[in-house]
């Protein structure tokens, strides 16, 4: 049992190794579409850093088989969700991505519950499930299958939308994880077929098996999603959220599917049940989401050039009132014929620069009106007499 726990935490090793290089290696390459799988592929198998890569995810997996063959489910996918610690490490070692208190927090949180699973194995051997029915393996597995399909396709959809919000990484995540959840059963169906004596005799019930089939799906698939994902996003943001989905599908599936049972003890039970709640639960505390900025630091007292450059400016004097006249005011216009006072006086009540004009007389004086005759009297309405207008 103790070789499964080694055997884990060399897979976990492998894995983080095998991330971070093909991140790297993603980063040289042109944009990925899962939409063309066979392009991807070709700049994929074109990149030598990337093939070293793909080769320690691939001695992941083999050592993935001596896990299954030798620990109960529930407690190889607790030890497998403990490779968080190591990815973000790496990650931030080779990567450049730093990590925030809380994944730091996160870490020490999982190292918690990988001590908790292990101690869970102490005592009596634990009888490990090797076979599943192929009738309830399929009406797991398939339709697992074409949920994180469809998941992805839509996320894809939705990021070639105009005007979007940008993309977080979470439904990518969740695709994958849905596919290599179904890949972990296969896994452990092909390790339950693997006899170190008969080597034939395994390999002729592997092929006879499903698993084998639904590992080629899950594998090609999955490596084109995977890939297409970890160049867009984080591969402390991706793995995180993949590694949830496998471990709450592969448990709840393969205990159902493999009929593996728990142990007895209550105090392992609750240890092993107690480790693999905190390990998933620290990683759907962690942020799902990129962050714009680093937080400010503590500001630094102003100096003299920063001090006038944030002083109040004045504000501007206002202009002074135009000059005003002070004499006094200018005599009413003669009365109109109705009696009211002429425009005319009203009109020049504001002083106007002299021009040289021609000498006016008392016959200028009258109101601005229609053409009134001199010489023929007029009667004033509200006089009884008559006048001439002079």
């Amino acid at each position: 049992m103790w070789w499964g726990v080694v055997a884990a935490l060399l897979a976990n090793l492998l894995f983080s190794i095998g991330f971070v290089v093909e991140k790297r290696a993603l980063s040289a390459l042109p944009p990925l579409s899962a939409a063309r799988p066979t392009q991807v592929v070709l700049h994929l198998l074109r990149s030598p850093l990337w093939i070293v890569g793909a080769g320690a995810l691939g001695l992941g997996f083999v050592a993935q088989l001596a896990v299954y063959r030798t620990l109960p489910l529930i407690a190889a996918q607790g030890l497998f969700v403990t490779g968080l610690v190591m990815l973000l490490l790496l990650s931030s070692i080779f990567l450049g991505e730093e990590s925030s208190g809380g994944e730091r927090r996160s870490m020490v949180l999982i190292l918690l519950a990988l001590v908790m699973i292990v101690v869970s194995l102490r005592g009596e051997e634990e009888p490990i499930s090797r076979h599943a029915p192929t009738a309830p393996l399929l009406l797991v597995c398939v339709p697992a299958i074409l949920a994180g399909l469809a998941l992805f396709a839509t996320a894809e959809r939705r990021s070639r939308r105009r005007h979007r919000l940008p993309t977080s990484g979470v439904p990518y995540g969740v695709a994958v994880g849905f596919l290599y959840g179904v890949s972990s059963l296969a896994i452990k169906g092909v390790a339950g077929h693997l006899d170190t004596g008969d080597l034939g005799g395994s390999a002729l019930a592997v092929l006879t098996s499903p698993y084998p089939y639904l590992l080629l799906v899950t594998g090609s698939s999955g490596l084109v999603l995977s890939q297409t994902a970890l160049q867009r996003c984080r591969a402390s943001l991706i793995v995180p959220v993949c590694t949830t989905v496998t471990f709450l599908f592969t448990v709840a599936a393969g205990t159902l599917v493999f009929a593996e049972p728990l142990p007895d003890d209550p105090l392992r039970l609750a240890l092993r049940l107690g480790g693999s709640a905190l390990a998933v639960t620290v990683l759907l505390a962690l942020p799902r989401h990129e962050t714009g900025q680093d937080e400010p630091g503590p500001e630094a007292p102003p100096g003299p050039a920063a001090a006038a450059a944030v002083a109040p400016v004045p504000p501007a004097p206002a202009p002074p009132d135009p000059p005003r006249s002070v004499g006094p005011p200018p005599p009413a216009g003669p009365a109109s014929p109705l009696g009211a006072p002429s425009s005319v006086g009203l009109r020049r009540s504001v002083p106007r620069p002299s021009v040289d004009r021609p000498a006016r007389g008392p016959a200028d004086e009258r109101p601005v009106g229609r053409a009134v005759d001199v010489t023929r009297p007029v009667r004033h309405p509200h006089e009884e007499g008559t006048r001439h207008v002079t």
